[in-house]
């Protein structure tokens, strides 16, 4: 087992630059908290920009020694690349589009040229240090490019890629002109993490309508990889919170603090300077409340802690003369020399001084329009070690799924929210006790190492599941290696699927019939007296009767339905019923009226939905919908439900073409057997070969199969080979 590497546009320490000497400050973020055990350890490594522009080369020399002892690694941007990669395209475009701000957004062709060249820039450095056994941690969106430029690099390495802001709808992500180069960025990885289920369906949406790779029960399918796509809430490192909220120098700070404000109930509101954080409409919901409950003026006040962040951009720079009106309209109005509505602080605090600000506040108001988790809600639930005080808390918040106990806010609905603080500050106080605390249990559970542990853990499972479905190229070696292999045996079994395999694909399936070539390439392999071609296929038997029955050839239909031996007739292996489709059918039936462009097609024991002609995405989210209403209804049927190449397919589960192989298997004495297939009702044929089977897939390489190919040509090209033999 490898080393882990994680990468993330920050490197988890600040670089302060004074007098000639360089000092590193350790950052105070949860990632750089919750992954501090993890790039530690052994030869594990954490490569990242240092935060600072740095121009001479014995500077970055000195950097790199410094930071290789506490195993990091910097990775050096010029200040123009930075304001280009992220000060703009990072920011000015991917920020506003995923948190819905598209107003904002900058689609500027120079910006994304840069973003590319950073991101290139981080892939070299992480191929410098990485081996093919390693593992690689990618976190956020300023490094959206990377796994699939670390992809064509390090092939065989496994990858992870963590998103921490929220991923938009389709229709909103389809807006950014380089959105496909975004999204196979993106797939580069094994495993792509979200906060929420929300942005995960999105992403998964996208990536079937824009690039048109579908996607079942949360994986993806590519050409080479099974990739998998999940949600996982990350947490706060909860005892550290909780530790610092019992702490003196918090006590002390709260005592202070206490004693300047007086008797008051206070509103808590901590947040960097961002247009998703919804300042403005919190403000105003506070003046509404003070109107519309008068007898709470001069009684509650809120502590407005406003960080800085990118206040010489001009929508920030506006943000923040917005904020500094209200907070003067909102104090100019109602105030009095004994009291004020709103405690401003246009600055950053001391982590004890916001564990005092927690403690004291009995409402912590946190009203982002978007954000992809929030961690301030988190932090102030845990620095509540009485148990006392109420969270409110905005739906468009990625927090907002686990800490239900909340009360929970439209931040586009001011009255409701005006209503959400009154009624937090008249909460009685064994209800709030109820709520804090299953909300700390859950805060406890679910911490940042747990988030960490539940990334990796479900890494490592796909990586190994990769592994354990692993094929290898049928390359020029190979296909030399079995056709002398085939030439020096006497009793050879060939099974064929057709539709993919054979044949490549066609909107109308009726249409995808033998061709000359095909045909002559057949007849040729099964007049050999040594073989035995076995043609296996989904399709009905009418049809592969009147396309391939007038060769010395034997069919299974109907994924093994329907069996026939060469010159032969058509039987079953066993006796089945069909009167489930009574209640199926029109299930399918109601699917084709919604979906223009599909249709059924009714078997002798199945029945399939077809959707290849179907409007990109409407199909995939249609098949979706009919597998799972679909696999409700087959429930003690006995019944099976597949989903192949734009099919879905529900039929008896006592047959499928692993079992009618097995028969093919049983009966004659062979030495030499090989088994072509292209879709997952394939795989039963190759797990019922005997293990001396050559197996080989077409497409995707994930699979029981030994080997795969490309595409239907490379298959043909090979038959063709052994048919000449």
């Amino acid at each position: 087992m490898g080393k882990t590497i994680i990468v993330s546009n920050r490197l988890p320490v600040k670089i302060i630059h004074e007098d000639d000497s360089f000092y590193y400050m350790p950052s105070e973020g949860g990632l750089a908290t919750g992954l501090s055990s993890i790039y530690k350890e052994d030869d594990n490594l954490w490569v990242g920009w240092p935060g600072q522009s740095i121009k001479k080369e014995d500077e970055k020399l000195q950097i790199r020694t410094d930071l290789k002892q506490e195993n990091m690694i910097p990775v050096f941007l010029t200040k123009k690349l930075i304001e280009n990669f992220y000060e703009g395209f990072s920011n000015d475009t991917i920020w506003p589009i995923f948190h819905y701000f598209l107003q904002y957004a900058n689609f500027d062709h120079d910006l994304f040229d840069a973003y590319v060249e950073a991101n290139r820039i981080f892939c070299d450095a992480v191929v410098e240090v990485a081996a093919d056994d390693d593992t690689i941690c990618i976190h956020d969106y300023q490094l959206l490019l990377l796994p699939q430029m670390v992809r064509k690099k390090l092939p065989n390495v496994g990858i992870g890629f963590f998103q921490h802001i929220p991923f938009p709808s389709y229709e909103v992500f389809r807006m950014i002109p380089w959105r496909k180069k975004i999204l196979r960025g993106m797939l580069g990885a094994d495993l792509i993490g979200f906060h929420t289920y929300d942005d995960m369906r999105h992403f998964l949406s996208s990536v079937s309508r824009l690039v048109g790779i579908p996607n079942s029960r949360g994986r993806i399918e590519t050409a080479n990889r099974i990739i998998e796509v999940d949600s996982f809430p990350m947490g706060i490192d909860y005892q550290k919170y909780a530790i610092t909220a019992a702490s003196p120098k918090t006590i002390d700070k709260e005592i202070k603090f206490r004693s300047s404000l007086g008797n008051q109930k206070l509103i808590i509101s901590i947040d960097r300077l961002d247009y998703s954080k919804g300042l403005p409409g919190r403000l105003e919901a506070f003046e509404q409340f003070l109107i519309k409950y008068p007898e709470f003026q001069e009684k509650v006040s809120i502590i407005m802690v406003v960080v800085p962040s990118r206040d010489n951009v001009p929508q920030y720079r506006e943000l923040k003369e917005s904020v500094d009106l209200l907070v003067g309209r909102i104090n100019g109005r109602f105030g009095k020399l004994n009291w004020t509505p709103v405690h401003y602080f246009y600055r950053s605090f001391e982590l004890e001084s916001l564990s005092a600000f927690c403690r004291m506040a009995h409402v912590a108001l946190v009203t982002p329009m978007r954000d992809g988790m929030n961690l301030v809600c988190k932090e102030f639930i845990a620095s509540k070690l009485d148990k006392t005080g109420v969270l409110i808390l905005s739906e468009m918040a990625g927090a907002s799924k686990e800490l239900s106990d909340a009360i929970l806010i439209n931040p586009n609905n001011s009255e409701q929210m005006v209503d959400a603080i009154y009624k937090a500050l008249t909460m009685p106080e064994e209800e709030q006790i109820l709520h804090i605390s299953i909300m700390q249990e859950t805060l406890k559970r679910y911490n940042i190492h747990h988030w960490v542990s539940m990334f990796t853990t479900r890494l490592n499972h796909i990586l190994t599941l990769q592994k354990s479905m692993a094929t290898k190229l049928f390359d020029e070696k190979t296909a030399l290696q079995i056709a002398d292999k085939y030439k020096k045996s006497s009793h050879r079994m060939l099974f064929l699927d057709y539709d993919g395999t054979l044949m490549g694909f066609h909107p109308d399936p009726q249409s995808a019939k033998p061709d000359n070539v095909l045909i002559s390439m057949l007849k040729k392999l099964s007049q050999n007296e040594k073989n035995r071609v076995i043609i296996i296929s989904g399709r009905d038997r009418s049809t592969l009767d009147q396309w391939l029955g007038h060769m010395n050839i034997d069919i299974i239909a109907e994924h093994g339905v329907w069996l026939k031996e060469k010159s032969g007739s058509w039987e079953t292996i066993t006796k089945l019923k069909s009167s489930w489709k009574s209640e199926i059918k029109p299930m399918l039936d109601a699917y084709v009226n919604r979906t223009p462009g599909s249709f059924i097609e009714e078997k002798d024991h199945s029945l399939v939905w077809h959707f290849r002609r179907v409007e990109t995405g409407l199909g995939e989210l249609r098949s979706r919908e009919l597998t799972s209403h679909l696999k409700y209804l087959s429930t003690g049927k006995n019944l099976q439900v597949l989903e192949g190449d734009m099919v879905v397919e529900v039929k008896n589960a006592d047959v499928n073409k692993g079992n009618a192989a097995q028969k093919w298997l049983d009966a004659y004495k062979h030495d030499f057997v090989i088994a072509f297939g292209d879709d997952w009702t394939d795989e039963d044929t190759f797990k019922a070969m005997p293990e001396e089977a050559f197996t080989v897939k077409v497409g995707n390489t994930s699979s029981a199969a030994k080997y795969n190919v490309p595409a239907v040509k490379e298959v043909r090209s090979f038959l063709t080979v052994l048919a000449g033999i």
